[in-house]
């Protein structure tokens, strides 16, 4: 088939069919589509959409241009979760080996860094020796051995999505339903899971900054789930302002350490509160989709018990331990060395914190050197960004709201600037924003109702 004529048609609005959409992506994967004629499709794609059947053809193509991993000898529901992608968003470094300490095998792959939202990949890579680039058969044994995995793609799963995935976050491509979709359950399909949880986020620092938006890529996702026979449930959360403290690489690794310790943020649990809210209902309906729970509140209060008895930090440490991480700079967090320049950000004003802008802080941290602006950059483990504030809280002129930490100096007077813009301030205070908005399953959509 002529790739140019296929771009066109797609350009023009027009559907492509199976053999179509095989005709790109198998070319693709045998390097016999050169990436800007990949791009020139993705654009076409991010303008005009795809049919919910286009969609579920893409999926089914890239799930099936790999492996698809069998994991029917683990004993047990296989249970996996993803989010959408946030600032600040280190939740599955806490989540896996919680869902696990309760029971539950939750066999991972994540991704890196898109756009200005962080990678779990990147993340786990701060650690010393973490390996992300497990084999299937290396995948299948860490599960087996402690009940859960985190790890990459292999050139054997889904290596169209891959590929693609790559593309996108350097191709302004991000942000298209269709091809998020596609992403996220031929990688998730490929696990061999029972049932998935998603985080779908909305807000300023989502690629989805609109409820409607969100709601539309919760649909599609969970749809795809069920078509495919897992059972899925979604949930849309706030992404109006960064989740926890810490942003940043090694920075969300050390906030993902206290939080597993019951210690939160820096010692302050409070400070980690939205972080471990979203953390708890994501988790509890793991455990719940993992029949180790009758319900999802059932499945939130064994998580609860989890953290407090010390088993999800143990759990975690057996996670690094098996993928190859140095678990001593885990136990000894304060010995990792520092950025070069370690700068407060204070604020000029009195009032109270009325919104952080999640975007311009994302964008400030890949400038710090905590992201990669184009494919191929490499990554400052130590840099990002640290709040000492957030949305509701009261300031004082001349009090921190943030901490920088950068070895480039050139970033520091515009990612200062970038930092402190990203606060308004008012003179009242404002209620601070509803984290889960609303649950998605093959029902229908509901109301979160919070549980204390």
């Amino acid at each position: 088939m002529n790739i140019a004529e296929l771009i066109r048609k797609k350009r023009e609005g027009g559907s492509l069919g199976e053999e179509e959409m095989r005709e790109l992506v198998t070319r693709y994967v045998e390097d016999d589509l050169p990436d800007y004629q990949m791009s020139a499709f993705l654009m076409a794609v991010f303008f005009n959409g795809m049919t919910p059947e286009e969609t579920l053809i893409l999926t089914r193509l890239m799930l099936h241009s790999g492996k698809v991993v069998d994991l029917s000898s683990i004993p047990g529901f296989k249970v996996d979760k993803h989010s959408t992608g946030g600032v600040g968003d280190k939740v599955s470094l806490i989540l896996a080996p919680l869902v696990a300490s309760c029971g539950v095998p939750v066999p991972m792959i994540s991704g890196r860094g898109l756009g200005h939202t962080g990678g779990t990949l990147d993340k786990l890579e701060s650690i010393p020796g973490f390996r992300t680039d497990l084999s299937i058969s290396e995948f299948i044994n860490v599960i087996r051995e402690i009940g859960c995995v985190m790890t990459g793609q292999t050139r054997e799963i889904a290596p169209a999505d891959k590929k693609m995935y790559a593309l996108r976050d350097v191709t302004a491509t991000v942000e298209s339903i269709p091809l998020i979709a596609g992403s996220i359950m031929s990688k998730k399909l490929a696990e061999g899971i029972d049932a998935l949880v998603l985080d779908i986020k909305t807000g300023r620092g989502a690629f989805m900054e609109s409820y409607d938006r969100s709601l539309e890529l919760a649909r599609t996702l969970v749809d795809i789930g069920n078509g495919f026979g897992k059972e899925t449930i979604g949930f849309i959360t706030d992404m109006n302002q960064p989740l926890g403290t810490a942003i940043g690489n090694w920075l969300e690794v050390v906030e993902s350490v206290e939080c597993l310790r019951g210690s939160g943020a820096a010692g302050n649990i409070d400070a980690s509160a939205d972080l471990m809210e979203v953390t708890y209902v994501l988790s509890g309906a793991m455990v719940y989709l993992g029949k180790k729970a009758r319900s999802i509140e059932e499945g939130i209060d064994r998580c609860r018990k989890a953290i407090e008895d010390g088993s999800a930090y143990a759990k975690f440490i057996d996670l690094v331990r098996a993928q190859g991480g140095d678990v001593e700079s885990i136990e000894n967090l304060e010995r990792y060395p520092l950025s070069k320049f370690v700068l407060e950000i204070k604020s000029s004003e009195q009032g109270f914190i009325q919104a952080i802008d999640s975007y311009e802080l994302g964008m400030a941290g890949i400038a710090l050197g905590a992201g990669r602006e184009k494919m191929g950059d490499s990554i400052d483990m130590k840099a990002g960004i640290l709040l000492k504030k957030k949305a509701g809280d009261a300031v004082e002129p001349g009090e921190p709201i943030a901490l920088l930490f950068t070895d480039r100096e050139n970033a520091v007077s515009q990612a200062r600037k970038r930092i402190s813009d990203a606060f308004s301030i008012s003179a009242a205070r404002h209620s601070k924003p509803s984290l889960i908005k609303d649950m998605v399953d093959k029902n229908g959509v509901k109301k979160w109702k919070k549980i204390n």
